[in-house]
C-alpha cells in the first residue's frame, strides 16, 4: 500500500532542509572568516605570528609533521587512550548506576562519596596517579576515566529514579521483580539520558587524557602541547589544538548518528 506525499509535507521538507543548508553555511562561513581574519592579522603584523601562530604556519607544520610520521603516532595515541577512557567510563557508570538503583541502601551509603570524588579538580589526582601507577598510558586512561565516571554515575542514577512510578507499579502488580523492571521500564525509558550522558563524557573522557598527558606522557596531543610550548614551538601547540577541537567534534558526531538511528 503506497502513501501519497502532500505537496504540503513535500514543500516542509524543502524548507527544513533549505533551513539545515543555511546554518551549516553560517557555521562553515564563520570558521572561515576567524581564519582569515587570523591569517591577514599575522601576515599584516598585527599580531606576532611567533607567538600567536596563523593558519598558514599551522598547515605547514601538519604536513611536515604527516610527512615525518609523528602526527599520526601522536594522534593515534591520544585517540585511543580516549576511546578506552571513554568506553569503560560508560560502561562502569551504566552498571554502577544500576546497582546503586537496585540497592537503595548502598546508594544512600555512597552517595555523598560520589558527590565529593565529582566535585575533586581532577588535576590534583594526577600526581598522586603518577606516583601509585607511574607514567604512561594506564595512569593516563586512569585521569581520562576520573574526570568522567563519577558525575556520569550520579547523573544516570538520578534519571533512573525519575523514571515513571506507574510502570514500575504495572511491573510489581503482574508478579514483575526489581531486576525486570530494571531491565524493562528503567534502562529502556534512560535511553535519551544514557546518549546524552555519553556526549559529555566523551569530552570529559578527552579533557582526562590531556590532562594525563600533560603530566606522565612522552607521546600523545597533550604531550604535543606541553613540550611545544617548552620550546617555543607554538605552531605545535595551536594545530594540536586545533587537532582536539575536531577530534571532539567527531566523537560528538558519531554518538549523535549513533542517538538518531536508534
Amino acid at each position: 500500500m503506497s502513501c501519497k506525499v502532500s505537496a504540503e509535507q513535500v514543500n516542509f521538507m524543502k524548507e527544513v532542509r533549505r533551513k539545515k543548508r543555511i546554518v551549516q553555511g553560517m557555521q562553515l562561513g564563520i570558521i572561515l572568516f576567524l581564519l582569515g581574519v587570523w591569517e591577514l592579522a599575522a601576515f599584516w603584523g598585527w599580531i606576532d605570528d611567533f607567538i600567536f601562530s596563523s593558519p598558514s604556519r599551522i598547515v605547514k607544520t601538519f604536513i611536515s609533521l604527516i610527512i615525518s610520521g609523528d602526527l599520526l603516532k601522536h594522534t593515534g595515541i591520544t585517540l585511543y587512550e580516549t576511546i578506552l577512557s571513554f568506553g569503560i567510563t560508560t560502561v562502569s557508570s551504566i552498571f554502577i548506576a544500576m546497582l546503586l538503583w537496585m540497592s537503595p541502601m548502598v546508594s544512600k551509603i555512597v552517595e555523598p562519596y560520589l558527590v565529593i570524588l565529582n566535585s575533586l579538580p581532577k588535576s590534583a589526582l594526577a600526581p598522586l596517579l603518577i606516583v601509585w601507577l607511574g607514567t604512561g598510558a594506564k595512569t593516563i586512561v586512569v585521569a581520562g576515566i576520573s574526570v568522567a565516571v563519577f558525575g556520569g554515575i550520579i547523573n544516570l542514577y538520578t534519571t533512573f529514579h525519575g523514571t515513571d512510578k506507574e510502570k514500575e507499579k504495572l511491573i510489581y502488580t503482574l508478579g514483575g521483580k526489581k531486576y525486570q523492571v530494571l531491565f524493562k521500564v528503567v534502562l529502556p525509558g534512560a535511553i535519551p539520558a544514557i546518549i546524552s550522558n555519553m556526549k559529555v563524557n566523551v569530552g570529559l573522557s578527552l579533557v582526562g587524557v590531556i590532562i594525563g598527558e600533560f603530566l606522565a606522557a612522552r607521546a600523545g596531543l597533550g604531550y604535543l602541547i606541553i613540550y611545544g610550548s617548552q620550546v617555543y614551538k607554538l605552531d605545535w601547540v595551536m594545530m594540536s589544538i586545533i587537532l582536539l577541537c575536531i577530534m571532539a567534534v567527531i566523537f560528538y558526531k558519531i554518538i549523535g548518528i549513533f542517538e538518531k538511528k536508534r
